[in-house]
């Protein structure tokens, strides 16, 4: 999303350093950015190369990369919106040989355009472009893995309990995205978004799923937490009502029942929530 700012995002401010996650070959930093952005950086251990995803200031992500001690060679770019790719243009000036990765020619810097299962390795790392499209005609999750481990990297698709808005896409784009794509993946696959949008989420969520006992355990989890990432696939698929359109609480609490009009009505019910 552009400048939505969460309530209270100002408590991050207390934890603007580098919050890491380890697994056996991918190291991941989430890198707080902006007024409520993440970027990352993906480690591959083995090879100790780094890959930049939405570095919009570039300084903290140069800087998260010279304290883990690691060589940045590539950027993941997941959509053109400026509180993601507004870096790019900078970091490539200070690091011109990097290889940046998009679907969007509205995006800056772009060497290598991808598509939808596009495929590679950076490092030992497994890629695939997975084109989640409607918050932009352009945006693409990557999913990435060390064979074992897994993660993707969903931009303003989907957040934890919530997704983007419908900028340039439809509701049935948004399904698609959501229920074709991104809930096909493993189960335990890391959810990495854009923005720490939760709380607000979460609140939403409540709101038409006032029962789901996993949605309430998520809001006690989360209420002392600054950083909310990640989440799985697992989870959203429990208590994200955006991944839930078939869902008869949702469906009766919402006053629809197709999938589609569910998530239309969802989005609408989203935008106008307090």
């Amino acid at each position: 999303m552009l400048r939505k700012i969460l309530p209270n995002f100002s408590r991050l401010q207390s934890y603007r350093k580098f919050h890491t996650t380890a697994t056996a070959d991918m190291k991941i930093i989430s890198i707080p950015a902006l007024q409520d952005n993440y970027s990352y950086l993906i480690v591959d251990e083995s090879t100790n190369e780094a890959i930049a995803v939405d570095p919009v200031e570039p300084n903290k992500v140069l800087d998260a990369a010279d304290k883990a001690k690691v060589k940045l060679t590539s950027v993941f770019t997941t959509h053109h919106h400026w509180d993601h790719a507004g870096g790019n243009e900078e970091l490539l000036s200070q690091k011109p040989e990097l290889a940046v990765y998009g679907a969007d020619n509205r995006i800056a810097k772009v060497t290598n355009f991808v598509k939808d299962n596009d495929m590679f390795k950076i490092g030992s790392l497994n890629v695939t472009c997975l084109m989640t499209v409607c918050h932009t005609n352009g945006s693409v999750s990557y999913y990435v893995t060390d064979g074992e481990d897994k993660a993707v990297f969903t931009g303003d698709t989907l957040f934890v309990g919530g997704c983007g808005r419908f900028f340039e896409g439809t509701p049935e784009d948004m399904h698609h995205s959501l229920s074709n794509v991104l809930a096909l993946l493993p189960k335990d696959t890391k959810v990495y978004c854009g923005h720490e949008y939760t709380k607000s989420n979460l609140k939403f969520a409540l709101s038409v799923d006032p029962d789901n006992t996993s949605l309430k355990e998520k809001i006690a989890v989360c209420e002392s937490k600054a950083i909310t990432v990640p989440s799985t696939i697992g989870e959203e698929l429990q208590f994200n009502p955006f991944m839930r359109v078939t869902d008869p609480t949702i469906q009766k609490n919402v006053g629809k029942t197709d999938p589609i009009e569910v998530m239309a009505k969802l989005r609408e019910m989203k935008n106008n929530f307090k």
